[in-house]
């Protein structure tokens, strides 16, 4: 009996019939897309999309460049560079069926730290007309309240000293418009894949503000920030497929099952949905035919994706952590966590909406449980709870506002924001302890201690929260559930607020 076959350009031929493979002629693709930030989510969605297309025999010239830019980058760049930047993507059906396919779409992949000046050669050639970015909410150095640029990082403090030798997304970018405007080089587009309200307003605003620095620390030559601001497209856009994190158990299932030796496959569910603004003015691919939704004004589709889905995952992740359960489906089969989701979703979440064309939201929101509750997925409640402090500001806080302002209900939202006050104090209901990880995890431990001492401890950065401390109506309800958390334990908590 033969092993599983390694995954490379000269193995595709011998790949098992159940596998689905490009039939496309990848040594006559050529570079289209510069995308920074190669993890799971974006080969299973962006690069899918664009394999979709090039089976159709469209978009040969916008193959993908991928570029790492963090440390552990390098292992995703070894991964596929082994493999001639083919990967293998696994979609995870409810019925346990497992429906894998080669995608072929990148060509190359470039760590930035070890040479910044052959990103910037990719960026600057003319064939590329997108440099499209999944950097994590967090990647975008907002200040979470204001809105405003944050450049504490010392990675872009060095690429304000040192623009021609840049490390980060940011500094790669404008380095990158900079020479192509001195090439009279028409600029790329910068697509924002990340979960944020209006991605692409935010990745305009934050490199804008990047390059208004350079150019104030610059030696008197023609500033980029207005140039920048005057010419280059961000079109905000809305992402959406469960993509967890790849286990050894998925990788070894792709052998065992299938056939392939694939050093780093990306698994999903069946569901995905793209909603893209049509802003590209040196072009893009034809993503509507892949099953890309394209139109003039994305921001209903990306509020009912945060508030309800992205927050939702919030709602489920602390309150199941703490009552024991590890997975987001094991949650989602429970139907007293079903009862609080839809609760949360159709009484607090909903009402903060404008109307979502094309979209029946009471569906939609049972269909997000129906994904959630998918067993094949396993997606860990661990990586729900992850960076936090990036994800409850933008994606919850905003429904308690509106709702605090429109007398609307805030319950189910104070319940979630002490569910992470509780979780963030490191030790679980049995006394285990909880590895919270988060890129402000050390202050937002420290506050989570001083709680028992302060209830409020937990609300007073402002950072996160705004001026939620001083509102007597969310303190009041946040307060008791902080309280029954402790002194009750979450599932009884959560039976008590179900029911009343």
């Amino acid at each position: 009996m033969t092993g599983p076959v390694p995954l490379s350009g000269a193995t595709l031929d011998r790949l098992p019939d159940g596998v689905a493979r490009p039939s496309y002629d990848r040594s006559a693709l050529t570079p289209g897309i510069v995308h920074i930030g190669v993890g799971g989510f974006h080969r299973a969605h962006q690069a899918m999309y664009l394999d979709r297309l090039m089976e159709e025999g469209q978009a040969h010239d916008w193959a993908i460049v991928g570029v790492g830019t963090m440390p552990g980058d390098v292992r995703m760049r070894d991964a596929l560079r082994a493999q001639d930047y083919l990967f293998t993507l696994v979609v995870k059906h409810p019925d346990g069926r497992l429906e894998p396919r080669v995608l072929g779409g990148m060509v190359d992949y470039l760590f930035a730290p070890e040479d910044p000046e052959a990103v910037l050669d990719a960026m600057t050639d003319p064939r590329v007309r997108i440099v499209s970015l999944t950097i994590t909410e967090g990647g975008y150095h907002v200040n979470q309240v204001t809105g405003d640029f944050d450049p504490d990082d010392p990675v872009l403090q060095s690429d304000l000293d040192s623009p021609g030798s840049p490390r980060s997304a940011f500094g790669l970018i404008t380095e990158a418009l900079r020479r192509r405007r001195t090439a009279g080089t028409a600029p790329f587009t910068v697509m924002s894949c990340d979960n944020l309200p209006g991605n692409g307003d935010v990745a305009r605003a934050t490199i804008g503000a990047f390059a208004a620095l350079q150019d104030e620390r610059g030696d008197g030559a023609e500033p980029l920030a207005p140039w920048l601001a005057e010419h280059v497209a961000f079109p905000n856009a809305m992402v959406d497929r469960i993509t967890p994190v790849t286990s050894p158990e998925d990788v070894a299932a792709l052998a065992e099952r299938f056939g392939v030796q694939d050093a780093w496959p990306v698994v999903c569910e069946p569901f995905t949905q793209w909603v893209l603004e049509d802003h590209f003015p040196t072009g893009r691919p034809a993503f509507e035919r892949a099953g890309a939704q394209v139109v003039d004004d994305v921001v209903p589709y990306e509020l009912m994706k945060l508030r309800l889905l992205n927050a939702s995952h919030q709602a489920l992740c602390y309150l199941g952590y703490l009552s024991g359960y590890r997975y987001a489906h094991e949650v989602c089969q429970d139907p007293l966590f079903v009862r609080f989701l839809l609760g949360y979703m159709e009484h607090e979440a909903t009402p903060t909406l404008p109307e979502v064309p094309g979209v029946d939201l009471e569906t939609y929101r049972h269909e997000l449980v129906e994904r959630f509750a998918n067993p094949e997925v396993r997606d860990t409640l661990a990586r729900l709870c992850a960076e936090s402090s990036d994800r409850i500001p933008k994606w919850l806080v905003p429904v308690i506002r509106h709702n605090l302002r429109h007398g609307g209900q805030i319950e189910s939202s104070a319940l979630v924001v002490a569910s992470w006050a509780r979780y963030a104090e490191g030790v679980d209901e049995q006394g285990e302890p909880i590895e919270v990880v988060d890129r402000f995890r050390e202050k937002v431990m420290a506050a989570a201690a001083r709680q028992g001492e302060e209830p409020l401890a937990f609300l007073e950065d402002e950072s996160f929260f705004g001026d939620l401390r001083h509102d007597e109506r969310f303190t009041t309800a946040y307060a008791a559930c902080l309280s029954s958390l402790h002194e009750k334990g979450a599932r009884a908590t959560l039976e008590d607020h179900v029911g009343a």
